[in-house]
């Protein structure tokens, strides 16, 4: 199956422990550290749109980018639910057209590991980069290289809830430095369970490597931090963030 089109309809059973307010809490206070006001921001692998729509109700202008026609259809019933207004697009994000300079462009949850190959990733940051005005600023995550190679790396997980229930096989290839994941999934279909099977794979980026592409694509002005924090990342730091100004 096409990656995310079964996962699409159970990731946020999977994901209902995470406190995406939170999340967007800790975006706004890089808004206020950076002194910027933004208005016009894109979310690139947006998913079910949990952040997008929660930036959208507090009065942002935005634009959610996703490769996953599924996930989109799934973040536009939400948006409507919620009664947030925002543009939904099906892009894949090496390949980004956007109509318009941006003030923010964010890729949150792990979006960038998904780009296993660093000349996409350089594709991507060329594209962020132009798609910024100036003084913009471009805010991404990572699962760090340590998380992928050492806490999901060569691991399973397994879990059962009551409409859901999955087993996540894990595996490291260090000379790929790339994590792939192989995802069973068992939902509830009336009586009977459907069993779905997916396949992704991240990259384990270190950070230098994301700061050069960075460099590569025009990024001067580039910082680090352990998330939700202002500290430096430590050597054990699980996702880090990067924020770029143009």
């Amino acid at each position: 199956m096409n990656s995310y089109s079964a996962f699409a309809y159970v990731y946020d059973q999977l994901m209902e422990d995470v406190d995406y307010e939170n999340w967007v809490d800790y975006i706004e206070e890089i808004f206020k550290k950076y002194e910027v006001r933004p208005q016009n921001i894109a979310e690139l692998a947006c998913g079910t749109g949990n952040v997008t729509n929660i930036l959208a109700k507090r009065g942002y202008n935005l634009i959610g980018v996703d490769i996953s026609e599924d996930m989109l259809f799934l973040a536009q019933e939400k948006a409507r639910d919620v009664g947030a207004e925002v543009i939904y697009l099906n892009h894949d994000m090496r390949e980004l057209s956007l109509p318009s300079e941006l003030d923010n462009i964010l890729c949150i949850c792990d979006g960038i590991n998904y780009i296993v190959d660093e000349k996409d990733l350089l594709k991507v940051f060329q594209s962020v980069y132009n798609h910024l005005k100036n003084e913009g600023l471009f805010i991404f995550d990572i699962s760090s290289y340590y998380k992928l190679s050492n806490i999901l790396g060569n691991n399973t997980y397994a879990e059962n809830f009551q409409e859901v229930s999955y087993i996540w096989e894990n595996y490291f290839d260090e000379e790929r430095s790339v994590c792939d994941f192989d995802l069973t999934i068992f939902s509830k279909e009336g009586t009977m369970y459907k069993k779905y099977e997916e396949s992704h794979s991240q990259k384990a980026y270190r950070e230098n490597e994301i700061v050069e592409n960075l460099k590569s694509a025009g990024f001067n002005k580039i910082e680090r931090f352990e998330a939700f924090t202002f500290d430096k990342p430590g050597d054990e730091s699980e996702r880090i963030y990067f924020i770029c100004q143009r």
